[in-house]
């Protein structure tokens, strides 16, 4: 089991720092020895030391360079007298003891404890009190005042407003020829700071309440301690980006919705209709015509007798055939499939003639074809091209 209580090593206080050799420490690690060292009362780490353990070095009472300052654990000692021209007079003995009594005793706002960490001299930093603060949330311990955060940065006070005198207080109080006037009496540790370095620290904001624990040396510690995070300006730069960054995201977003969706719509091809008109069956000479080959896979074939419509497909594989005039024929460029002008095979591979497509007429006369009714002549079976639909008679 590993001993944590404070080691001593020449004449200063180790504390948890690790032994020599040790490498260098960082800033966070040395913000919790400085909070350990202040809830045990031990003496904290001068800023020499701290730029030591930062570089790696031993500090200077380890190498036996220098001392380590002591610990104090009363109240500090007078200052010794000026030395000057002409002593001020003596203030009455009831002032001098209102003022031993202010220098012993700490201030209202001030507790014994920090009391003692101001008389050391240490300036704390705005990290360390965060860690304290954090310390004594977790311990239970009433957290650090406006008074007390201002007293351990050491930053000077702000004289408070005088209060108004009455006229009569004012006449009473005027200085009086005969008498002397007494020197002032010093004022207190607490007099000395002011609770406007506390707001320095954290009145960019209320400080924010969370619930458990922060861990020590995060921005929620620190707001939990009273120090609140200072955010981006509210000005119209960082309005005009935040609305950027935003648009930005927006836009994403939609992009990857449409796309979403669109993969759940059907992919479809749109095929010509099956049913459409061709004109008047006196715009058609004799023989065949090829105008709507390209549009619906079709010849109109016209007769002394009769108008029909042959369904341009060859019947061996499916492919489209050539319509031949020079030889009065259609040619199938697949497989040499042949066939007269009426569509009836008589050369290659095709088994049949090529199928014929519905025909009727419309209210207004032209000729109205539909590809999806089909007539055929099957191998060894009845032809169905005298059918009624099948041709128009002329």
């Amino acid at each position: 089991m590993a001993d944590d209580s404070p080691k001593s090593v020449g004449n200063g206080v180790l504390g948890h720092l690790p032994p020599l050799p040790r490498r260098a420490l960082s800033n966070s690690f040395l913000a919790m020895e400085q909070a350990s060292r202040q809830r045990e009362g031990l003496p904290l780490l001068t800023d020499a030391d701290i730029e030591a353990l930062k570089a790696g070095r031993p500090m200077s009472w380890e190498s036996g360079d220098a001392a380590p300052a002591p610990v104090t654990t009363g109240p500090p000692p007078a200052p010794p007298p000026a030395t000057t021209a002409a002593a001020p007079p003596a203030p009455p003995p009831a002032a001098a003891a209102a003022t031993t009594m202010t220098m012993t005793a700490p201030s209202a706002d001030i507790s014994e404890q920090v009391a003692k960490w101001v008389a050391a001299g240490k300036k704390w930093s705005k990290s360390a009190i965060a860690a304290e603060q954090a310390g004594r949330s977790r311990s239970g311990l009433p957290a650090l005042n406006d008074a007390e955060v201002a007293a351990l940065l050491g930053e000077p006070v702000a004289p408070a407003a005088a209060a108004p005198t009455p006229p009569a207080a004012a006449a009473a109080s005027a200085p009086r020829p005969a008498a002397a006037t007494p020197a002032p009496a010093p004022r207190p540790v607490a007099a000395t700071v002011t609770a406007s370095a506390a707001a320095s620290v954290a009145r960019s904001g209320e400080p924010t309440t969370y619930v458990g624990t922060p861990a020590v040396g995060t921005s929620k510690a620190a707001a939990s301690g009273g120090v609140a995070s200072v955010g981006p300006e509210n000005n119209e730069v960082n309005q005009q980006r935040r609305r950027l960054v935003w648009s930005t995201v927006a836009a994403f977003l939609t992009a990857w919705f449409i796309a979403f969706f669109r993969f759940f719509l059907p992919r479809t091809l749109f095929e010509p209709a099956t049913s459409f008109k061709i004109g008047y069956p006196e715009e058609y000479g004799l023989g065949v015509d090829t105008k709507w080959q390209q549009k619906y896979r079709i010849w109109v074939d016209r007769t002394p007798d009769r108008v029909f419509v042959i369904y341009a497909r060859c019947t061996h594989l499916g492919c489209t055939p050539d319509w031949k005039p020079s030889e009065n024929k259609f040619k199938c460029p697949c497989h040499g499939s042949g066939y007269d002008s009426e569509g009836v095979n008589f050369e290659g591979p095709a088994p049949r003639p090529m199928d014929r497509a519905h025909l009727e007429r419309s209210p207004d006369g032209q000729i109205l074809v539909d590809v999806s009714r089909l007539y055929q002549w099957p191998k060894g079976q009845p032809s169905q091209f005298n059918d009624d639909g099948s041709y128009l008679p002329l």
